[in-house]
This record gives C-alpha cells, structure tokens and sequence, in this order.
C-alpha cells in the first residue's frame, strides 16, 4: 500500500506556472508514476507519465509545457506546469502503481491514487 498526497495547485492567470507536488507515503523507485486531470465535465485523462526507467510521456495538448519528475529520496512525483492555459484548469491527481515497468495510458490500471489538487486558470 502506498498512500499519495498532492500539493501546489491554485489559481494562476493563463502564462503562468505551477509546480504540483505528490508525496508518498513510502519509497517509489520501483512504482510507475502518473499524473491525470479531470476538467469540469469531462473524463479523467493522463496528463504526464513517468516509467521506472525514467521514461515520460505526455499528453499531447501539455507537450513542451509540462515536466514530470521525480525526487526518489524524497519520494516526491512533481508537475511543472508552465505556459499555463485556462484549458488547463482541471483537479490533478497522482496515481502510481508497481505491477507495470512502463505506464499504462488508461487510468483503470492505477492502483493507488491521491485526493487530486485543483488548479484554475483564469484568461
């Protein structure tokens, strides 16, 4: 079990930046970490991914805007959100699971999952 705990959202104007922050509650070198958003009515989509070889991805529309990382130290899963948009305006969730070296895209193979953190951003 690991349990996950997100921070940094807020609201931003559109060009700004946040940093998003997920703690875990144990060491997550061998888990593979996501990042997903949920806007108003729409459904949760995979934001950024980061493979236990370091690998990322990322969704189309945050290419070039978002950074995912990871401190393993400190176990902490980071979202740097920069030319922010207010499209962008969602509740971001950490999601993290060990079964899998390389992400799943879909959000149904996620085992553990944080509170999420709301981000808005204003035009």
């Amino acid at each position: 079990q690991v349990q996950l705990v997100e921070s940094g959202g807020g609201s931003v104007q559109a060009g700004g930046s946040l940093r998003l922050s997920c703690a875990a509650s144990t060491y997550t070198y061998n888990y593979c970490m996501a990042w997903f958003r949920q806007g108003p009515g729409d459904e949760r989509e995979g934001v950024a991914h980061l493979d236990i070889d370091g690998s990322t991805s990322y969704a189309d529309s945050v290419k070039g805007r978002f950074t995912v990382s990871k401190d393993n130290a400190e176990n902490i899963l980071y979202l740097q959100m920069n030319s922010l948009k207010p499209e962008d305006t969602a509740m971001y969730y950490c999601a993290a699971d060990s079964r899998f070296s390389r992400c799943p895209r879909t959000e149904n193979f996620f085992s553990f999952w944080g509170q999420g953190t709301q981000v808005l951003v204003s035009s």
